[in-house]
């Protein structure tokens, strides 16, 4: 991809982030973005993991094949301080780097989504299930509770996948 191109990552929960799906294998997940330039790709046979990672723009993408053949989850991380890029990152129409994030949240809850921000450097979108990342090192623009304005990473992944927070509550 030529620096500069713009590009739209559209985040489908809890399907993927077209035209990377989740239920894939990671070698239909590379077939499926050849546009996006040469992946590092990871396996861990020992682990049973797998991951393959581009950079779009300043726009870190990493598959994840956490049972080490199958996509299991896209994470998605912002440019970095400084950083612009003509890569977007969409939910429903909002850019999820450039929307602060409390109006992301709130736009979220409007769709009828449960959005939980008991974690609030980690909040999640549970059933969707939608991930998000609230923090840095990074000298970045904070809200009043010390807290990055905006998300600094998004994670699209399967309806359970963020069940083990919610296991011991019954």
């Amino acid at each position: 991809m030529a620096v500069g191109t713009v590009m739209d990552l559209v985040l489908d929960p809890p399907r993927g982030v077209a035209p990377v799906l989740l239920g894939m294998t990671l070698d239909e997940a590379l077939a499926a973005v050849p546009d996006w330039g040469e992946p590092r790709v990871l396996r861990r046979p020992g682990r049973n993991s797998a991951q393959a990672s581009w950079t779009l723009d300043h726009v870190g993408v990493q598959a994840l094949a956490e049972d080490g053949t199958r996509v299991t989850a896209i994470e998605l991380w912002w440019p970095g301080e400084g950083r612009t890029s003509g890569t977007r990152v969409l939910l429903d129409g909002d850019e999820v780097f450039t929307t602060p994030a409390e109006d992301l949240f709130r736009r979220a809850a409007g769709r009828g989504w449960t959005v939980d921000t008991s974690q609030p450097e980690y909040p999640v979108i549970p059933g969707v299930s939608l991930g998000f990342t609230r923090q840095t090192s990074q000298e970045v623009e904070r809200d009043a509770e010390g807290l990055p304005r905006y998300v600094t990473s998004v994670l699209v992944a399967g309806e359970e996948y963020y069940g083990y927070r919610y296991a011991e509550r019954g």
